[in-house]
């Protein structure tokens, strides 16, 4: 039986026309196509080439071979044009999601880079609330799910990404502005602006509260972070919130500053426990570890 480099030699044989022709193509020395076309001649008990002119024209008993070497080549050829479609994400659509705070610049940054790796994939991005996850992963909606808080599922797997610190937000023309970093009893002196203390990610801003005795009252409850860096922006009060929110950098008329003391949480990416994540997820995760941990390092 011919082996797949003995047909691709026989092939470059009949294509050049003579053996340094093929070596040539092949990137090989002359002798080493010769040894091989007379191993593969004793092989197949016939005569593949006769010399006319100096050049290598195929037998009339090996043309039906060369038919059948065309259609193995054109095979090859069209799996090797399916995996580079593969490769680069062609036809493929990888659908994952965000809590909103990573959605904001850290997850913007991963897909960048996947988007570099796979230039034809096609994405599919949701933006979902910490206790959405869990049926959006065992619905299969998706492979992943970035997460400020791990949630405890046996069905769900977790990988963590990187920690993130929590920061305050206050108007630029505020008494706090100035400062280098502020404390909860300084914050609380002001009308507070934050989320619900009984969801996972609000137990996160209200635990550096908890932390100094202090109890978390809110003036305004909000559901997202976009929505408590918009409200701070009108003056309508300050607000604790994770880095990742505002790592893209905050609006006009938003000042941000370091907790004094600092308070940090981990974030992770979850997944199916009974679905293998594809290499688009795990290229992803991989995006996403950096891109935190790019994040999470920066000062401020």
């Amino acid at each position: 039986m011919l082996t797949l480099r003995q047909i691709e030699i026989i092939r470059a044989i009949m294509v050049t026309g003579t053996v340094n022709g093929a070596a040539d193509l092949l990137n090989v020395s002359a002798p080493g196509i010769s040894r091989a076309m007379k191993h593969a001649e004793g092989l197949l008990g016939l005569r593949l080439f006769s010399r006319q002119h100096g050049r290598y024209v195929p037998t009339h008993a090996a043309r039906d071979v060369f038919a059948q070497m065309q259609d193995v080549f054109r095979k090859i050829e069209d799996l090797n044009f399916a995996i580079g479609r593969v490769r680069s994400g062609a036809n493929s659509v990888f659908s994952f999601a965000s809590v909103s705070s990573i959605s904001q610049a850290v997850l913007p940054g991963a897909i960048a880079r996947l988007r570099s790796a796979y230039p034809d994939l096609m994405m599919k991005l949701d933006v979902l609330k910490i206790e959405e996850a869990i049926d959006y992963l065992l619905l299969k909606k998706g492979e992943m799910v970035a997460l400020s808080y791990k949630l405890d599922h046996p069905a769900l797997l977790f990988q963590q990404l990187a920690p993130c610190s929590l920061v305050a937000l206050v108007p630029a023309d505020h008494a706090l502005a100035k400062r280098k970093s502020v404390t909860v009893p300084m914050l609380l002196d002001h009308p507070l602006i934050g989320f619900d203390p009984g969801d996972p990610y609000g137990a996160h801003i209200a635990r550096p509260f908890l932390e100094a005795g202090r109890t978390l009252d809110l003036a305004i409850q909000a559901r997202y972070a976009h929505t408590v860096i918009g409200l701070v922006a009108k003056k309508l009060g300050v607000a604790v919130i994770d880095a990742f929110s505002v790592a893209g950098g905050t609006p006009p008329g938003v000042v941000k500053l370091p907790l004094d003391p600092p308070s940090r949480f981990m974030t992770y990416v979850a997944t199916n426990a009974d679905a293998p994540p594809s290499n688009y997820a795990e290229s992803l995760i991989d995006f996403l570890r950096a891109e935190a941990k790019a994040v999470s390092a920066a000062k401020g």
